[in-house]
């Protein structure tokens, strides 16, 4: 079908006749897409058939991935590459009139996820099928994934994100793998020969219908499994209303993370996790079944990994199951859950971390709570016994306290792995954050620092890079993303530098059409290309990168005279709709923009745009166009990033705190090689354990932060009347909780020498060289490898 371009364009055709019943004349773009995806489909299905297959005949081990998350962004042209058919494809539909750009414009981003944690999700099942390796994904298949942005005035506005109005090319629907899940009801315990028996009555049981999609390896014969869990109504039993238990049922799968303000939302974001790690589970030990008969030695078979807190109910239910269904006692029970299930934690932001009240969990799922209650009663027994009377300790350490049930205390528990995803973070939880945890369980505790998959994020989001990449080093990076080092060999090699300068100039051409296209503003490609794409949160501290740019502006109006390198600041962020605080920050950053844009004053010197809705297609075109990237986040808050990575193989230089990965790609790439600046994570830890930090004294003692933060309450900003008072509020009334002008000044610095250095073009290309040619490190596939090797213990296949 795909072996040559003749074959290919007849295969097409004929495919496309039978489809719609149209010549091609006739024919739709639309059309066209839809006939290319499913050849893809079709051809790997003999792929997709044989590795479940292989998987179920092998008797190694095997993991599923658990996430809430998954951010796939396009699936086409990665597909195509991966399958090593790219080249035939686009030229075959070249000559037949077709466009594959156009084709992939129509492909939605399938935006199952906020952040970096679904992007991450998706990255790590790239690496587990090219690297030959059995492991699947389970999440949800929302309707709506994370909303869309529009900016209007200047404010975020949510719409529903509609990815799947034309269907899901990639997915088959397996209606005969449904399984039920149950919430609400009672639970009623009986004596039957001689062992306690618990029933869950009146339940409310919804239908889990899988989705499977392939996740197709690079030049590889594995296709693995991408499951997506549909919420539908079940036929029994007969409900008083059907339209309100039909609705119910339905919301469960309808939108990714819903607001979670009032308890209507608390019970659907519960009632989301559950169903996840029940679907998940059922379909993961039915398999299993099939396989191996019994359960007793599932955990020598099988790895169940929870992404962060969220599929945390997997240990209770995965209980539930070899308890009320298996008859396994309680210790056989948890000596299999407690060898299978393994935990990455993703944070160390308090709030972050999931309770839930035990008002909502109790009646909600009766069978897990009393399951949860009795792993909690059996681990304070273990506390006690270890220091009786020391209250303060069990109360600390207990997994139900205080009226909530903690998860990452549940997840700790009842796992036999937890990591974090950078050295630092992974420190951080060992010595403050789970420092009691660690203290009982220092086996359990490992880093496993966080990875992209370079083949996304280099040779599909920059082919231009990629292939001038190749012509130097061959093409063995594209499978060992550490070949890249051989760079190094050239980073005296004017004419390759020149080269480097030359390809990023075209991609910052790409981007300023789009930006063109987007926002009417028209931006010069000379200029410094300054990012900050990432989630709006206030730790992320965008807040600190505009406060900047309004000071660079107070400058140029004070000093007509004023010189600095041109620069064109680019954001992209989405608020959580419920954050407030966030919203009112982009809400800065489009006012600033609107001023300074439309300011003759400035002239070429600056221009603030921001992108409206970020996503992973909008990401491949914005990475490899940046000269910079803003990765400066307060010290200790982030716990690792992978947005840094992007752009560091991208050829980006880093301005960045020393947090997360960015301590990681300064040891790589020396301190010569990034722009570091402000307070360290000890530092952070030490003011906010023994206080000490005044933000009211930068404000007083720096004329540059009074002026900028006084802008955002004295009427600078016209017909905006009050609106920025709560960031304001949060700087000097509330004390600067992210040591934003405590950083200002050493971040007012740095930027003074990002800007002196890429005057120098030769020492700036060394850098960015210097930058991609260390990036290897930071790929998934050695990400995945350590975790393969380290927790699951699985091996290729």
């Amino acid at each position: 079908m795909f072996s040559n371009k003749e074959k290919f364009k007849e295969s097409f055709c004929k495919r496309l006749e039978m489809l719609y019943n149209k010549s091609l004349a006739e024919s739709t773009a639309r059309d066209h897409y839809e006939t290319l995806g499913q050849m893809v489909r079709e051809f790997v299905s003999n792929d997709w058939i044989a590795t479940n297959e292989r998987q179920l005949a092998s008797t190694g081990k095997q993991v599923f991935y658990l996430s809430i998350e998954y951010l796939l962004g396009k699936l086409l042209r990665q597909n195509l590459i991966n399958l090593g058919v790219e080249e035939v494809v686009e030229e075959g539909l070249n000559e037949l009139g077709i466009c594959l750009t156009d084709l992939e414009e129509l492909e939605s981003d399938a935006g199952l996820g906020n952040g970096g944690l679904g992007r991450l999700a998706a990255c790590f099942l790239d690496s587990l099928a090219s690297l030959n390796l059995p492991g699947h994904g389970h999440g949800i298949r929302y309707k709506h994934g994370l909303f869309e942005q529009k900016i209007v005035d200047g404010y975020q506005v949510e719409l529903p994100e509609q990815w799947l109005k034309s269907g899901n090319v990639w997915e088959v629907r397996k209606a005969d793998l449904a399984v039920k899940v149950r919430f609400w009801g009672k639970v009623e315990s009986n004596m039957e020969n001689g062992r306690l028996t618990f029933h869950h009555l009146n339940a409310e049981t919804v239908t889990a219908v899988p989705h499977d999609m392939p996740v197709i390896g690079y030049q590889s014969t594995t296709v693995n499994t991408l499951r997506l869990w549909n919420a539908e109504p079940s036929q029994f039993p007969i409900h008083d209303d059907i339209l309100k238990y039909k609705r119910e049922t339905e919301m469960i799968s309808e939108f990714l993370y819903p607001d979670d303000t009032h308890d209507e939302g608390k019970i659907l974001r519960l009632k989301q996790q559950y169903f996840l790690v029940s679907a998940s589970i059922q379909s993961i030990l039915k398999n299993y079944r099939k396989q191996h008969g019994r359960l007793d030695d599932l955990h020598e078979h099988i790895c169940i990994h929870i992404n962060d807190t969220h599929p945390v109910l997997a240990i209770p239910e995965l209980m539930r199951i070899l308890i009320d269904e298996e008859g396994f006692d309680w210790d056989q029970a948890w000596h299999i859950t407690t060898h299978t299930i393994s935990y990455t934690n993703h944070t160390t932001l308090s709030e972050a971390l999931e309770k839930w009240p035990i008002r909502i969990f109790q009646p909600l799922l009766p069978r897990i709570y009393m399951i949860v209650e009795e792993i909690n009663e059996r681990f304070c027994r273990e506390l006690w016994d270890e220091t009786p009377g020391d209250w303060d300790r069990i109360a600390g350490l207990a997994i139900i306290a205080d009226g909530f049930v903690k998860m990452a205390h549940l997840a700790i528990v009842g796992s036999f792995s937890v990591n974090g995803v950078a050295k630092l973070h992974t420190e951080i939880l060992k010595k403050r954050e789970m420092k009691s945890f660690y203290q009982l369980y220092p086996k359990k505790f490992n880093n496993k620092t966080n990875g992209i998959a370079h083949r996304r994020w280099l040779l599909k989001a920059n082919p231009k890079l990629a292939s001038f990449i190749t012509e130097l080093i061959g093409s063995s990076w594209i499978q060992s993303a550490e070949e890249l080092s051989q760079l190094l060999h050239y980073q005296n090699d004017t004419a390759v530098l020149e080269e480097l300068r030359k390809i990023k100039k075209e991609n910052k051409g790409q981007l300023s059409k789009i930006i063109l296209d987007k926002t009417g503003v028209a931006v010069d490609t000379h200029a410094i290309f300054d990012v900050q794409v990432k989630r709006l949160h206030a730790y992320k501290r965008q807040l600190l990168n505009i406060l900047h740019i309004m000071h660079l502006y107070n400058r140029i109006k004070e000093d007509s005279s004023y010189s600095m390198v041109p620069r064109v600041f680019i954001f992209g962020a989405k608020a959580s709709p419920g954050y407030y605080y966030a919203k009112k920050i982009i809400k800065l950053i489009n006012s600033a923009a609107e001023i300074i844009n439309n300011d003759p004053d400035v002239g070429g010197r600056m221009k603030v745009i921001f992108l409206e809705n970020y996503r992973v297609s909008l990401a491949e075109k914005i990475f490899p166009a940046a000269d910079v990237s803003e990765q400066i986040s307060t010290a200790s808050k982030e716990a690792s990033g992978t947005g840094n990575m992007k752009f560091m193989i991208n050829g980006a230089l880093t301005v960045g705190t020393l947090d997360g990965a960015n301590i990681e790609i300064r040891e790589l790439v020396g301190d010569e090689n990034i722009f570091t600046f402000g307070l360290t994570s000890d530092e952070v830890l030490h003011y906010y354990q023994h206080g000490g930090y005044e933000s009211v004294g930068y404000y007083h003692h720096d004329s540059r932060i009074r002026q900028a933060v006084d802008q955002l309450v004295n009427g600078f900003f016209p017909g905006v009347y009050n609106e920025f008072e709560p960031i304001f509020d949060s700087l000097l009334g509330e004390n600067d909780q992210y040591f934003v002008l405590k950083d200002f000044a050493p971040y007012a610095d740095i930027q003074l020498k990002v800007g002196e250095t890429y005057l120098d073009t030769i020492k700036w290309q060394k850098m960015s060289l210097t930058n991609i040619a260390n990036a290897g490190s930071f790929s998934s596939d050695r990400t995945i490898k350590e975790y393969a090797e380290d927790i699951w213990r699985i091996k290729p296949l």
